[in-house]
């Protein structure tokens, strides 16, 4: 996760904080697959075997390529504002910090939702992290508007309007944990919507 994009006007502290984020995503990211390497397949003694044991898996790839897709689709969101971003301070940097808080919480969330899917706290962990993520994110924007004279120096007129893709993201995760109780990682595909309902948001604001 290499940023190849960042305000021509970005100080110091915004590239470091870019920088640390980036690595935070990294290696969330990674650990991700320790939910894979960790689980035993069990006596195989024939091709069949193994491919029954790596079916007895499907639950376990599926959670995994979820979390692994949300966080990319997080991470993009944040070099997309920060490509917008010159100046960060100080209740900028613990925003992110509270963003990061919870990417970092994604693993684990992501093991319990698959270990523990039979209870509503398995079934809700990973949703709500997510959840969280976002709203820091979307809070964290809202910030960067509040002083966009300074923060935002290019997009004073329409600042806003930025923040429509993460306020789509924010309801749609919202919904994801409304529904998770009762469909379980299935709710997570209504994330597929997130560039249709921004759209909508656009018509309406426009």
């Amino acid at each position: 996760m290499i940023r190849q994009r960042r305000h021509p006007a970005a100080t110091q502290a915004t590239t470091r904080l870019e920088a640390f984020t980036d690595g935070v995503f990294a290696i969330a990211a990674t650990l991700l697959v320790l939910d894979l390497t960790s689980h035993a397949l069990g006596e195989v003694g024939s091709d069949a075997e193994m491919w029954s044991a790596l079916g007895d898996m499907s639950y376990l790839f599926v959670n995994f390529a979820l979390s692994f897709g949300l966080l990319c689709l997080l991470w993009m969101v944040h070099v997309q504002q920060f490509a917008h971003i010159a100046r960060v301070d100080a209740t900028m940097m613990w925003l992110n910090n509270a963003r990061l808080l919870f990417v970092v919480l994604v693993p684990f969330a992501t093991n319990l939702t698959t270990e523990y899917s039979d209870y509503l706290a398995g079934r809700l962990a990973m949703p709500v992290a997510f959840f969280l993520a976002i709203l820091c994110s979307w809070l964290q924007w809202q910030w960067a508007v509040r002083r966009r004279e300074v923060m935002l120096p290019d997009l004073e007129a329409t600042a806003a309007a930025y923040g429509r893709a993460s306020l789509s993201a924010l309801l749609i995760a919202a919904v994801v944990v409304v529904l998770a109780p009762f469909i379980g990682s299935a709710a997570f595909l209504l994330f597929l919507l997130d560039g249709v309902f921004t759209r909508v948001l656009r018509a309406k604001t426009d």
